[in-house]
């Protein structure tokens, strides 16, 4: 059976210069799967601050016309248009801003195959250090097209890092999510979260976040 993983990497991803966990996650299954593995490309702003807005206003349910995002249609472009066979296993990586973006192209390709009427293998989605809540009807969602056979693995909570209070910031509705992501970069004026702000990108005192976005080890984790 072809394995085909596709990374979706986290908002700050620049293709020339990448942080140590993008980096060397890159770097790392490139070394193991060779061609099989791929970075989907061309859904990144070049303010990382826009692709956090998007982020947000996308993380709480599935895209009623998700091609007529630029996006997702690129991504959906990209991963269909890889060599694969009706054989072909696929999984869907993704870190931080990318993992919103991997869970709306999951839901397009489960209704894609469901209403194909074709045989398929389910395929596999990871979210890691993920804005994705697992309240949001995103979420449940892509549990719901788990239960019908359509997505094998699932994994969220299983990559979040403890103590990161970005996880889940989508919350369930966009004012939720804003009032989140308000909330952790300016913990000052919010009872909901302490510091640090997740504006500090500092190696070793900055928002967790950033510092695992800074160290090999994640990406070995």
């Amino acid at each position: 059976m072809m394995q085909r993983f596709f990374f979706f990497a986290g908002g700050d991803y620049n293709q020339s210069q990448a942080n140590a966990f993008t980096g060397n996650f890159i770097k790392y299954l490139t070394n193991i799967f060779g061609d099989r593995f791929s970075v989907i490309r061309d859904i990144y702003h070049p303010y990382p601050v826009m692709n956090v807005i998007r982020g947000l206003s996308m993380a709480q349910e599935p895209l009623e016309h998700p091609l007529r995002h630029p996006i997702i249609a690129s991504s959906v472009s990209q991963i269909l248009n890889s060599p694969m066979t009706a054989e072909s296993h696929l999984t869907l990586v993704s870190s931080s801003y990318g993992s919103v973006i991997a869970a709306q192209v999951a839901c397009y390709l489960a209704v894609r195959q469901a209403s194909s009427g074709l045989p398929f293998n389910p395929f596999n989605v990871v979210l890691g250090a993920s804005m994705v809540s697992e309240n949001s009807g995103l979420f449940r969602k892509l549990r719901q097209y788990q239960e019908l056979g359509m997505i094998g693995t699932l994994l969220l909570q299983e990559l979040h890092d403890e103590g990161d209070n970005s996880n889940g910031i989508g919350g369930r509705t966009r004012w939720e999510a804003f009032s989140n992501g308000l909330g952790i970069c300016f913990p000052f004026l919010s009872r909901k979260f302490s510091g640090p702000s997740f504006l500090n990108t500092h190696p070793v005192k900055g928002h967790v976040h950033r510092v695992r976005s800074h160290t090999e080890q994640k990406a070995r984790d």
